[in-house]
């Protein structure tokens, strides 16, 4: 016999704890089902949250190298170890925390994979499960890679509970994954640890502006970090404790370690999707604007839907089905809708990269008429006093005076980035953001916003 609930909830991480908590406390009755032996989801155990006490001491000992000479005597030095050490502690809690938080709340924690049975059913472990609606938040998984040999690589999961740091790392794929690893490795290892990302476009780090993402490629190698393009691996051989990388155009790239940072693919496989009517491409589950799918009564949001693949929009998403739902249940119309024009992206290197809006090709491409502030390696006092000689921005500006898009390269590029996200949000212009930031705290790094803003009001 079936088991009814109101909504079931698939997957637990981020996106899928929003929902399911925002949704019992406006007295829904709920399920949410996790096939995971440890529930928590990506971002708390081995993603965003994990991966940023690796980055608090990658920052550190980044800048004490940076004022080597100008006012610290020798750079502090790392520990993997006990990196490693505080991290978990922080994780081994979050699946115990993560049932016992949902079961407090009356939801129901079911254990297994979820697949569906028809629009409006589950099975899990061979038991039905109806609802009147079904939210799938069931995440990513590492891309597979046509490489091969590909089972020689490790995880990003698995590079954060390395014991130590192999003085030799390549990494596969120029985005996220490997640019921040890179940064943590080059600087927490022991030795000095060399590292390689190579990548199969162009360029690396695709959705970014091109020319900030060389100037991010240029601090990068000052660092020992290199990054190869236009490199088509055919495979990666292990002889001994050593490892080969081999390209399509016979350079050999060695390596104590191969790590997998092609990114991350919708977890969608073992749903069976065509059952439930829902469609899907590589990308994800397409959704409409109110994270709807095409069967108007399952919902997708976070890493599984064909959206933007960040943990804070994967609540915003949530928070976008709840209210469609409890909406639908009231009678009115569905008319809540997400909004990606002014979503922040960061990248925890050091120097961080964060943006937000458009890039400038996209402007171009789109022909749209637009500003710009841009300089690099800035000499300005907030950056020398650390001995930081990468720090760049750039800034696009429409020709109504509202910010198009911003991007920083700095020691704190995600606080500059939010104020320029809150002001796309708000539609502050640039002559108003710069007449409210004249008063800032100063000398700061958001004090600087000002000598940003000023060559597109002159």
């Amino acid at each position: 016999m079936a088991q009814n609930y109101d909504v079931l909830v698939v997957g637990s991480g981020t996106a899928g704890q929003t929902a399911a908590y925002e949704l019992s406390a406006n007295g829904l009755k709920v399920g949410l089902v996790e096939h995971s032996d440890r529930p928590g989801g990506t971002c708390a155990l081995s993603g965003c949250q994990a991966k940023k006490f690796f980055y608090e001491g990658t920052e550190v000992v980044a800048r004490t190298r940076h004022m080597e000479g100008i006012g610290i005597v020798s750079a502090t030095a790392a520990s993997w170890p006990q990196l490693l050490n505080e991290k978990n502690t922080f994780t081994e809690s979050v699946p115990h925390n993560t049932v016992s938080g949902l079961r407090e709340k009356g939801i129901d924690f079911i254990e297994g994979r979820a697949i569906f049975m028809d629009p409006q059913a589950i099975a899990v472990n061979q038991r039905r499960l109806t609802a009147r609606y079904i939210v799938l938040a069931t995440g990513a998984v590492p891309t597979k890679l046509q490489i091969d040999g590909d089972e020689l690589m490790i995880t990003s999961r698995e590079f954060m509970e390395l014991k130590q740091l192999s003085p030799q790392i390549v990494f596969i794929g120029g985005g996220f994954i490997s640019f921040e690893f890179a940064h943590f490795a080059a600087r927490l290892g022991q030795t000095k640890t060399r590292c390689t990302i190579l990548e199969a476009a162009p360029r690396p780090l695709g959705p970014f502006d091109s020319e900030m993402v060389d100037l991010l490629v240029a601090a990068s190698a000052a660092e020992g970090i290199e990054v190869h393009c236009n490199v088509n691996i055919t495979a990666i051989t292990k002889t001994n404790r050593t490892f080969k990388v081999v390209t399509e155009d016979g350079v050999t790239f060695d390596a104590d370690l191969v790590v997998n940072g092609a990114g991350r693919s919708p977890d969608i496989e073992h749903l069976d999707l065509d059952r439930a009517e829902i469609d899907s491409s590589r990308s994800g589950i397409r959704v409409d604007q109110g994270m709807a799918t095409s069967n108007q009564r399952a919902y997708a949001i976070g890493d599984c839907a064909a959206t933007v693949k960040l943990a804070r929009d994967a609540d915003a998403e949530a928070h976008v089905a709840v209210e469609n739902i409890l909406k639908a249940e009231s009678g009115q119309s569905q008319d809540a809708i997400m909004d990606y024009s002014a979503v922040p992206s960061v990248l925890f290197t050091y120097p961080q990269y964060a943006m937000v809006g458009a890039t400038e090709t996209e402007l171009k491409d789109k022909g749209v008429a637009f500003k710009k502030s841009f300089d690099k390696n800035l000499t300005w006092p907030t950056y020398k006093r650390v001995g930081m000689k990468s720090a760049a921005y750039k800034l696009l500006a429409g020709d109504d005076g509202e910010i198009l898009g911003a991007h920083i390269l700095s020691d704190n590029a995600t606080g500059l980035a939010n104020v320029f996200m809150l002001a796309m949000s708000n539609r502050i212009t640039v002559e108003k953001l710069y007449r409210q930031s004249i008063t800032t705290p100063y000398p700061s790094r958001e004090s600087d916003i000002i000598y940003m803003l000023k060559p597109l009001i002159d």
